[in-house]
């Protein structure tokens, strides 16, 4: 069974995890990046190196997408929330607003002094959950 998510129940989920996955058209190709990230002022916070592929994305152009997603395959439960907008350079006094900037600790490891804001400007999500199997030759 399918259901699709209020914008409510889609913003909770993304402030629910810290590992989602950045989307965005480079080369004439898509190209997805998994990113840790936070929920701040309503919009996703990411942290990254200065010289990586996403420092650019600020400046480019071309669609963004960010995904956040959940499954249990043993009680067959499962959500996506997918996400278009902007990236942006948040500036120094919008980090300085971030309580405990540095709680999300990038999978990647290194320094990322980069603080990008991705402004959600749409959002949906859907909820699924596996239906119990009827015997076989129903």
């Amino acid at each position: 069974m399918i259901v699709t998510l209020s914008e409510k129940d889609c913003r909770e989920l993304l402030r629910s995890a810290t590992v989602g996955r950045l989307g965005f058209v480079r080369d004439g190709r898509v190209e997805i990046i998994p990113v840790s990230y936070l929920m701040h002022e309503g919009d996703v916070a990411i942290r990254t190196t200065t010289d990586g592929v996403l420092s650019a994305l600020p400046d480019a152009e071309g669609p963004l997408a960010f995904e956040v997603d959940y499954h249990e395959p043993i009680g067959g439960i499962g959500w996506s929330v997918l996400t278009y907008g902007t990236l942006a350079v948040m500036a120094d006094d919008e980090v300085a607003r971030i309580p405990d900037p540095g709680r999300v600790v990038p999978w990647a490891g290194g320094t990322r002094p980069l603080h990008l804001r991705f402004a959600i400007e749409s959002l949906s999500g859907r909820r699924v959950r596996r239906e119990r199997e009827h015997g076989r030759g129903d």
